[in-house]
């Protein structure tokens, strides 16, 4: 491929002024035509403003920018890819703010944590959350967080002004059981990765970003709670990599109340797909269900950490999706070394049947005691 050809389109492009533009992601097909474009891209952009706007995704031998509407790239067919750069959007609603009643949230209890943490407590396995940011001065995670980064704004720590980030974290790995909340693994640690903005929105290539962010940074679990309805090309890529890179993502099913589907990424199979669950046993009215659901796990009214050290009650697979990393972690600081593929068939085997004349009978509910003891048979 003539990258420098290329490259010359791509400045053209980048700098006309006349047209609509649109978020795009180009992938490159061949690892050497990308390192040569990168190469001849780092000088090119020295001298340009709008080149320096152009984003690179090595994770998936891409990169991202603003492109007229109806680019084809016809040109250099073969040799890159393109496909829209789409909105992406987190998995839940606030309800209410909580003033949280003392001891350990119903969610955690039900799926049996408490009986795991004289075995495990998730002691040092790393988990990113790509999502919103946290409450960095939360005093319920300050002793779980590490930096982790802020992809919307690199220059600063990834804080949530959101209050979503927050509460997926207080879940997996709050840890302040004496005034505050505790969760799923409270000694594991959180790498808060900020693709989300204050409405809850990303774009795709920020989140694969996250995911490069994760792989490099050797994180052993990426939650993600949030999809879209369209499948996405340059996620599935990233998400494979991940998983061939031996990291677990979990990600939620989606809030549409729908039988027979799911959102992305969750629908891919290299993810472990969340539905929620109440406190009946039963499958929440609002989860997607059905035969692309791996486990499902307490999704309805959970209370957890929010924004200002406060505590806010939602709803929603987000929700489901955090307990489920966070049992993960369990899974992994009793066992480390699992590759994705055990751990998901381990708790896909270990299951507790839902309630309910429609519940799903191929799958079940999260019950992390189960999990841990059919790691011994």
């Amino acid at each position: 491929m003539d990258t420098t050809a290329f490259l010359h389109w791509l400045q053209d492009t980048v700098t006309a002024k006349d047209q609509a533009t649109h978020k795009r992601i180009i992938r490159f097909e061949q690892q050497s035509d990308y390192q040569r474009f990168l190469h001849e891209w780092a000088e090119a952009s020295a001298n340009s403003a709008q080149l320096k706007a152009v984003k690179q995704i090595q994770l998936i031998r891409a990169i991202s920018c603003r492109l007229p509407a109806f680019e084809t790239l016809s040109r250099f067919a073969g040799r890159v890819w393109i496909e829209n750069d789409r909105r992406i959007s987190v998995h839940a609603a606030p309800q209410k703010s909580f003033s949280l009643e003392k001891g350990i949230p119903w969610g955690v209890q039900h799926v049996k944590a408490p009986q795991a943490w004289s075995t495990t407590t998730g002691h040092r396995v790393k988990i990113g959350v790509i999502d919103t940011g946290v409450d960095f001065s939360h005093p319920d995670l300050r002793h779980s967080l590490s930096r982790g980064i802020n992809l919307l704004n690199r220059s600063m720590l990834p804080h949530d002004d959101n209050g979503h980030g927050t509460h997926i974290a207080g879940t997996i790995a709050a840890a302040n059981q004496v005034q505050g909340m505790i969760g799923i693994a409270p000694r594991a640690q959180l790498f808060p990765v900020k693709a989300f903005d204050h409405n809850g929105s990303a774009f795709v290539s920020d989140i694969i970003l996250g995911i490069d962010w994760c792989v490099r940074n050797r994180v052993q679990i990426i939650n993600m709670s949030f999809g879209m309805k369209t499948r996405s090309k340059a996620l599935l890529t990233a998400i494979t990599n991940a998983y061939n890179a031996g990291v677990i993502v979990v990600a939620s099913s989606g809030n549409d109340g729908k039988r027979r589907s799911v959102d992305y990424p969750a629908r891919y199979p290299q993810t472990v797909s969340v539905g929620a669950s109440t406190r009946l046993r039963r499958v929440a009215p609002f989860s997607n269900r059905g035969s692309y659901i791996d486990i499902y796990a307490p999704g309805d009214k959970i209370v957890s950490a929010w924004l200002r050290g406060k505590y806010h009650e939602m709803s929603g697979t987000s929700m489901a999706t955090s307990h489920v990393s966070g049992a993960i972690a369990l899974l992994l600081a009793h066992k480390p070394g699992l590759s994705p593929a055990e751990i998901k068939s381990i708790l896909k085997r270990s299951v507790q049947p839902l309630r309910g004349t429609k519940a799903p009978k191929l799958t079940g509910e999260l019950d992390i005691m189960r999990m841990l003891q059919s790691l011994e048979r």
